[in-house]
C-alpha cells in the first residue's frame, strides 16, 4: 500500500551567520524545526553572487527567510530577487518570510515581487538595528568613545534585532502571519546623541555623539579599507534613508507578537554585562 507523505517541514535560513538570520536559526531549532543555514561558507553553500548555488540550498525547503547582502536597495537586488523567488516557486517553496528596508522605495520594489509570487508570504520592515553599535560597524566608535556619524539630529527609531527575529520566527511558524507587513521599530524616536547618552548611562562611562560632514566621513570609510558594498551602504544610509522619512513609531512589533518592543536602553544594558563594550587594559 502507497502512502503519500508531507515533505518534514525545512527553513532555509539566508544570511544564518548574520545578526537577525542567527537569531532567527536559533529560535527556529529552540522549537523544533528544521534549519539550513544559507551562507557561503555552508554546507551546501549559498552566495547571492552564485546562481548555481541557490538550487542545491533550496533542495526540499519549505520556507525561506530571505535576507539580501548588501542591501535591497543595492543595485541588481531586484533582479536577484525575482531570480530567486522563481527558483523558490519552481522548487515547491511554500512560505516566504523577507526582510525588507523600512523608508527604502529599492526594497518596496522587492517586496512586491515577493507578494505577486504565488507563495505564502510575510514581510518584515525595519531600518536602524539596535546591534550596529554592539555587533556591526559602530562598535569601535563605542569602545573609542565617540560615535563620530554624519547623521545630524535627526531622529530614528531604533529597532532590537531579537524583537525582529522574534517577528521573523513567528511568521515562519504561524500561518496567521501569512500576507502581513509588518513595520517594526523600537519604542521611541532617538537622536545619536539620545543613543549615546544611553550608551554612557549603560557603560559607566562618557560616550559622545560627534555629527561630521558626510564628504569627510565617506573619505575615511573609502581610506579604511571597506568593501565596496560596505562604503556603498553607509553612503546610501546616511545620504539618502537618514532624511527623517522614518522619523514615526509603529506598531509592528507589538500586532506580530502581542507585546512591545525592547526599548535601546534595555538593550544597552543588556549588552553591557557580556563585557563586549569593555576596552582592553
Amino acid at each position: 500500500m502507497n502512502f503519500l507523505h508531507k515533505p518534514k517541514p525545512l527553513t532555509l535560513v539566508l544570511g544564518g551567520t548574520g545578526k537577525t538570520g542567527r537569531r532567527v536559526a536559533d529560535r527556529l531549532k529552540a522549537v523544533g524545526e528544521t534549519v539550513r543555514i544559507g551562507s557561503r561558507s555552508a554546507v551546501p553553500s549559498f552566495d547571492w553572487d552564485n546562481e548555481a548555488s541557490w538550487d542545491t540550498a533550496m533542495k526540499g525547503v519549505t520556507a525561506v527567510y530571505i535576507t539580501y547582502a548588501p542591501d535591497l536597495a543595492f543595485p541588481g537586488a531586484t533582479d536577484a530577487i525575482q531570480a530567486f523567488v522563481n527558483k523558490a516557486r519552481k522548487a515547491g517553496v511554500r512560505r516566504l518570510v523577507l526582510l525588507s528596508g523600512r523608508g527604502e522605495e529599492e526594497a518596496q520594489a522587492c517586496e512586491r515581487i515577493v507578494q505577486t509570487s504565488g507563495i505564502d508570504w510575510t514581510i518584515v520592515r525595519a531600518s536602524w538595528f539596535n546591534q550596529n553599535f554592539s555587533e556591526g560597524a559602530f562598535i569601535d566608535m563605542v569602545l573609542n568613545g565617540a560615535i563620530t556619524l554624519p547623521a545630524g539630529d535627526t531622529p530614528e527609531p531604533f529597532v532590537d534585532a531579537d524583537d525582529i527575529a522574534d517577528v521573523v520566527a513567528a511568521a515562519l511558524t504561524q500561518e496567521h502571519h501569512a500576507g502581513k507587513v509588518y513595520e517594526v521599530t523600537g519604542p521611541r524616536l532617538m537622536t545619536l546623541a539620545d543613543v549615546a547618552a544611553d550608551l554612557s548611562d549603560a557603560t559607566g562611562r562618557k560616550i559622545t555623539y560627534v555629527n561630521v560632514p558626510h564628504d569627510g566621513f565617506m573619505a575615511e570609510i573609502e581610506a579604511s579599507g571597506a568593501p565596496t558594498e560596505v562604503a556603498w551602504m553607509l553612503d546610501y544610509l546616511f545620504a539618502t534613508v537618514l532624511d527623517g522619512r522614518n522619523a514615526s513609531l509603529t506598531d509592528g512589533v507589538a500586532r506580530a507578537l502581542g507585546r512591545p518592543p525592547k526599548d535601546f536602553a534595555a538593550y544597552a544594558r543588556d549588552v553591557a554585562r557580556t563585557g563586549v563594550w569593555e576596552r582592553a587594559a
